[in-house]
């Protein structure tokens, strides 16, 4: 009997079972909203996650949508592999091990590189001790290792020797291969073994959608940066290719890791620290950190930094670490207690301020955010402190904001009403496929006769640069960045140099329609518009009619008046001499 109860019970365990959740394989680091745009439930497997990743990686990356416009010079190789690279012709097969032993004469730098990496150096971090600071690492070898052997890659309960140099540049366990047939990495090379921190990285693209459409999906972020770049009609219409270089440069995040992870050592100590940040954060549009530097924060920094433990992991670097300051990561990639490679998931303000998002604020997506944000702060302050900051920060930038939308309804009446320098005569056409428009983004980069003008230029660096320092200057709290420094001194500046302008172009046109109106009533006598033509009558009717010329056609009939009276003394005189003459 108890043999009968014992089969009936494990049979309805093993029925129970069958209905009970199995473990979730993709890590909850990569966000429901990227799952559901890949169409994967949470239990798909790493092959699964990285062949949906990978597919649409590379069919969103493209030359972009002004393609015919530009062409790309022999750097652009480096810049998007994905599309541009081309191996070197060097027909010869090496091995694996041929790799350092060839580099260590051409470029030595790889190599040393490469041999303080851990990838070169697998064992030493399965050796170390539980309590050692980096033993997160051995974790990290672990899930690489399940992720290859999910694509095939790696033989079942097989181990990673190193990654060298043919894993990435040639294909992953390649024990051999042709030089001409080398790869140069993307992110999919990247994302084969780090398959979760490519994911959270691709996932900016899926958490960032703005309610009231102010910027495109995903935007802006590092996911689609290098297609933000090539779809601005500016970088397109210019013609000095090597000028628009400097714009993809930064603009790399989409097409490769190295931008954060110089390189061959791939060093987390270096991509942990804000100097990381700093070769594309930086700059009159950007300039997050130098505004974080000169914060109280970058102080902390600079004066105790080199007394933290930058081995520690992000999630740690308060407790292990000794951090008593915050980092650009150590914000920008918290999300409600979770470090990640996507670092926008609490954006609010996106790249540059827009009166939308000043109009919106109450909506939940932005108070949600705001509450995240309150969150992180909260690491090292008080929330209320944190909420009060916060709030001070967004009246601020909505101040800024609304002079800049006072000064944008100024240059676009100019511009509607015809009254820029030369747009009736000699304003010309902007190189395809840019646009005219007043004030444009083209204004910082094209100069030709009257394109542009002093406000064109003005506004453009206003509104695209000036307003961006103030309110990053708010976000990082540096007071010099937002009030004298940079800031708002640069906006009222801005404002008043356009307000003169449209002073000065209004009186100008005003002068030029009186004498049309002139020139118009002198012709309809059938007489040319010339003094000389007029009675004095007529003219003093007209001055009379039109005071504004009044003083300049005095000054000139009272110039002509001394200058006959002259004239006419010189002649009396010659003709005295004459009669003397003639008398004697």
């Amino acid at each position: 009997m108890w043999s009968r109860l014992l089969s009936l019970f494990t049979l309805l365990l093993c029925l129970t079972a069958v209905h009970l959740p199995t473990q979730a394989a993709i890590w909850d680091s990569v966000p429901d909203e990227q799952l559901k745009a890949l169409n994967l439930n949470r239990d798909a497997s790493p092959k699964e996650l990285f062949d949906s990743l990978s597919k649409r990686y590379r069919a969103e990356l493209t030359k972009g949508k002004h393609a015919k416009f530009w062409e790309p010079i022999p750097m652009d190789m480096y810049l998007a592999p994905t599309l541009f690279y081309k191996a070197p012709d060097l027909n010869m097969e090496v091995t694996r091990e041929q790799c350092a032993t060839c580099h260590k004469d051409v470029t030595h730098g790889w190599v040393a590189s490469w041999e303080k990496s851990v990838h070169a150096n697998l064992d030493q971090i399965r050796k170390l001790p539980a309590d050692d600071i980096k033993a997160y690492k051995k974790d990290i070898i672990t899930e690489v290792e399940a992720n290859l052997q999910s694509q095939g890659l790696l033989a079942q309960g097989g181990q990673l020797k190193d990654v060298g140099c043919a894993d990435c540049h040639m294909s992953i366990g390649a024990k051999a291969g042709n030089h001409k047939d080398l790869r140069m990495p993307d992110r999919t090379v990247c994302g084969s073994c780090h398959l979760r921190q490519f994911a959270e990285a691709e996932s900016e693209r899926d958490t960032l959608t703005w309610p009231q459409k102010q910027w495109d999906k995903g935007h802006p972020s590092h996911s689609v940066d290098y297609m933000a770049n090539v779809e601005t009609a500016t970088w397109a219409a210019l013609q000095q290719r090597e000028v628009a270089a400097s714009c993809t440069m930064c603009h790399t995040n989409q097409t490769k890791c190295d931008n954060c992870h110089t390189r061959h050592e791939f060093s987390t100590v270096e991509a942990r620290k804000p100097e990381a940040c700093a070769t594309c954060h930086n700059g009159v549009d950007h300039n997050e950190f130098e505004q974080y530097m000169f914060s109280k924060h970058g102080t902390q920094y600079q004066t105790k930094g080199h007394q933290w433990n930058w081995d520690a992991r992000l999630a740690d670097q308060n407790t292990k670490g000794g951090f008593t300051g915050p980092t650009c990561q150590g914000c920008h990639f918290e999300f409600k207690g979770q470090f990640t490679h996507n670092t926008v998931r609490k954006v609010r303000w996106g790249f540059l301020p827009f009166q939308n998002i000043v109009d919106n604020l109450e909506d939940p997506w932005f108070k949600d955010r705001k509450t995240a944000w309150v969150g992180t702060c909260s690491q090292c302050h008080s929330p209320r402190f944190a909420e009060t900051y916060l709030t001070m920060m967004d009246n601020g930038i909505k101040d800024g904001t609304k002079l800049v939308e006072e000064t944008r309804s100024v240059v676009k009446k100019l511009y509607d009403d015809k009254l820029l320098v030369g747009q009736k005569t000699n304003r010309p056409a902007l190189p395809a496929p840019e646009q005219d428009e007043p004030g444009g983004f083209f204004t910082l980069f094209f100069a030709k006769a009257n394109q542009t003008t002093t406000v064109d230029r003005t506004f453009a660096e206003m509104w695209e640069q000036h307003v961006a320092r103030f309110m990053k200057g708010l976000e990082h709290v540096n007071p010099g960045g937002w009030t004298y420094s940079h800031g708002w001194s640069d906006l009222i500046k801005d404002q008043a140099i356009i307000n003169e302008q449209d002073t000065l172009l209004r009186e100008k046109a005003q002068m030029e329609q009186r004498l049309q109106k002139l020139e118009s009533k002198a012709g309809s006598s059938g007489k040319m518009s010339s003094l000389d033509n007029r009675s004095p009558k007529s003219l003093f009717a007209t001055l009379q009619a039109d005071p504004l010329y009044s003083g300049g056609t005095l000054a000139l009939l009272g110039g002509g008046l001394l200058l006959g009276g002259i004239v006419g003394r010189r002649r009396s005189h010659t003709e005295d001499q004459k009669t003397g003459q003639t008398d004697a």
